[in-house]
């Protein structure tokens, strides 16, 4: 193809694998979007939802810790779940990117952001 050109053929590949790279990394930014993850506290009596990306999308409250007197633990307790949620959203991230990482040919231990 660019034959006689010394490196540039090379570059041109590079340049090509870029472009795949930014392209899987937008679909895969896509997927994190409408993936959701549930955490949870005091044993599934809150659950949070959240997208892989970490972005909360809902709350789920047993209407049984709703008492006047218990604000501060619900209010714990939430954040717990929000919490939870958004680690495992974290751990989501970082396994479907270790995956595109491995699909691209790339080092397992490459960190690629999200």
């Amino acid at each position: 193809m660019l034959k006689g050109l010394g490196g540039l053929g090379d570059m041109a590949k590079m340049m090509k694998a870029a472009q795949e790279m930014q392209g899987k990394m937008a679909e895969l930014q896509e997927q994190l979007g409408r993936m959701v993850v549930v955490g949870e506290a005091g044993a599934g009596l809150v659950k949070a939802r959240c997208t892989a990306k970490g972005e909360v999308t809902g709350l789920d409250i047993d209407p049984s810790i709703l008492v006047a007197s218990e604000k501060e633990v619900v209010e714990d307790l939430i954040l717990a779940a929000i919490h939870d949620a958004q680690a495992k959203a974290a751990a989501r991230g970082a396994s479907e990117m270790q995956k595109m990482a491995a699909d691209l040919g790339l080092p397992a231990d490459m960190k690629l952001p999200f």
